[in-house]
C-alpha cells in the first residue's frame, strides 16, 4: 500500500482536475483526497507533478508484428475473410515493445490482426505488464476497407480489388452471420436442427449482438460506405485511422459509430484516400459528444506517437486537458474498459503516469513513473 501525495490529478472524470492524494491498495485506487494518511503504507512524493491514468492504445499490433524477416503473426493474406483467427494466438507477449510501450506510458493495448482483409478476426486488449494482463477477450472484430484490402488482392487478380468487391464481402458476412444466427434460434433445443458449426460465422454473433464492435480500418473513401453498413445490420463499429474524418464530423455523431481513433500520421501516406492530415477533427468530433482516440498502430510507428498526436490535436485547437482524454477515457470506453481503466477513480485499476508537466500542454514533460496494477515499472519516485 502506498499514498501518492500532494500531486494534481488529471482525473479525466468529473472531478476534474484536483490538487489530491491519492492511495494505492492492492492493484487498485481506494481513496482520493486531501491530507490522507499513511497508514503504514509508503509515501510518493508527487508535489510538482502531473499524475494522469495510464495511457489506453486504441489500435496496436505489439508483440505480433516482429522485427527481422520473421513473417508477422497477425497478418494472414491468404483470404479476404478470416473472421475464425484470433489474435490471442499471435502475440509474443514477451516481446521487447510492450518494453517500449511502458517507456511512453502505454499501460494497455488493444492488439489486432493487420488490414490485410476484409474481416481480419478477434482483437484483444491486454495491459503491458503484470501477472494478470488480458483485459478483454474477444475485444474487437478487426475488419478493413480501402487500399488494404484493394492492395493485397489485386496482386493476386482476385477479389476484392475494388470498393465494390470489399462492401460486397463485408456484407455478405453479416449477412452469413445473421442467417446463421436465426437457424440456431430456430433450432431451439434440438440438435439435429443446428446448422453446421462454422467458428468463423460464430466469431461474428458477438458483432450482431453489439456486444463487441467491428472496427475497421478506413479512410475519408470509405467511412459513410462503413457507416451505412453498420446502420444496414444495426452494429456497432469503430473507425480506425479515419483521415478525412472533418468531412463527415455530423455524420461519425451516430449512435452506430462507438468511437473514431485517429492516426498514425507518422508512416507514408496513402495517395488519395490517406493524404489528408485533419488533426482538427478532434476537436470536432469530441465537440459532439463522439469519443475520439488517437492510435500508435505499433510498432511500425514512431517512438513517442500518442504524445506527438495528442500535441497536433492541441496545435489545432484541442484544449490540454480534453486532449488528454484521447489517449485515456476515450479509447477505454470505445474498448469497453471504462470500468477498470481511462480515468482516476477509486475502485479503478492503479495504472498511474507521474509527469514533471501536463504532456499536452509542455512539449518536454518527462515520465518521472510509470505504474500497472499499482506495481512500479519505470522511474525513481
Amino acid at each position: 500500500m502506498y499514498v501518492i501525495k500532494n500531486g494534481t490529478l488529471y482525473t479525466m472524470s468529473d472531478a476534474g482536475v484536483v490538487r489530491a492524494d491519492l492511495r494505492v491498495e492492492n492493484g487498485k485506487i481506494t481513496e482520493i483526497g486531501s491530507d490522507l494518511p499513511l497508514n503504514g503504507g509508503e509515501c510518493v512524493d508527487a508535489s510538482g507533478l502531473a499524475v494522469t491514468p495510464g495511457f489506453v492504445d486504441a489500435h496496436s499490433h505489439i508483440g505480433g508484428f516482429p522485427d527481422g524477416e520473421e513473417i508477422a503473426d497477425l497478418n494472414e493474406i491468404t483470404n479476404p475473410l478470416t473472421p475464425e483467427l484470433d489474435a490471442y494466438y499471435g502475440i509474443n507477449p514477451d516481446a521487447k515493445d510492450f518494453d517500449w510501450a511502458i517507456r511512453q506510458g502505454i499501460t494497455t493495448s488493444c492488439l489486432v490482426p493487420g488490414s490485410a482483409n476484409v474481416i481480419c478476426g478477434w482483437g484483444i486488449v491486454l495491459k503491458s505488464a503484470g501477472d494478470d494482463r488480458l483485459m478483454l477477450h474477444p475485444a474487437v472484430m478487426k475488419g478493413a476497407m480501402g487500399i488494404n484490402p484493394k492492395g493485397a488482392y489485386s496482386n493476386k487478380k482476385m477479389a476484392p480489388m475494388t470498393r465494390m468487391a470489399i462492401a460486397s464481402t463485408m456484407k455478405t458476412y453479416l449477412r452469413n452471420v445473421r442467417e446463421y444466427m436465426e437457424k440456431k434460434a430456430a433450432a431451439g433445443d434440438d440438435p439435429s436442427k443446428l446448422p453446421p458449426y462454422d467458428l468463423g460465422l460464430e466469431h461474428g454473433i458477438p458483432v450482431l449482438k453489439k456486444e463487441i464492435p467491428l472496427k475497421v480500418h478506413s479512410y475519408m473513401h470509405d467511412m459513410m460506405t462503413l457507416l451505412e453498413i453498420a446502420k444496414e445490420f444495426d452494429i456497432l463499429i469503430t473507425v480506425d485511422h479515419a483521415q478525412g474524418a472533418s468531412d463527415f464530423a455530423d455524420e461519425l455523431s451516430d449512435p452506430h459509430v462507438r468511437g473514431v481513433i485517429f492516426g498514425p500520421t507518422s508512416e507514408p501516406l496513402f495517395p488519395g484516400e490517406g493524404g489528408k492530415l485533419d488533426y482538427e477533427c478532434c476537436n470536432m468530433l469530441d465537440d459532439r459528444g463522439v469519443n475520439i482516440a488517437v492510435m500508435t498502430d505499433g510498432p511500425v510507428t514512431v517512438f513517442n506517437m500518442l504524445l506527438y498526436e495528442m500535441g497536433e490535436a492541441v496545435r489545432h485547437g484541442m484544449d490540454p486537458v480534453r486532449a488528454l482524454g484521447l489517449t485515456t477515457i476515450h479509447p477505454a470506453r470505445i474498448l469497453g474498459i471504462d470500468s477498470r481503466v481511462g480515468s482516476l477513480e477509486v475502485g479503478k485499476d492503479a495504472d498511474i503516469l507521474l509527469w514533471s508537466a501536463l504532456p499536452t500542454r509542455a512539449a518536454d514533460a518527462e515520465l518521472k513513473a510509470v505504474y500497472i496494477d499499482g506495481k512500479q515499472y519505470l522511474g525513481e519516485c
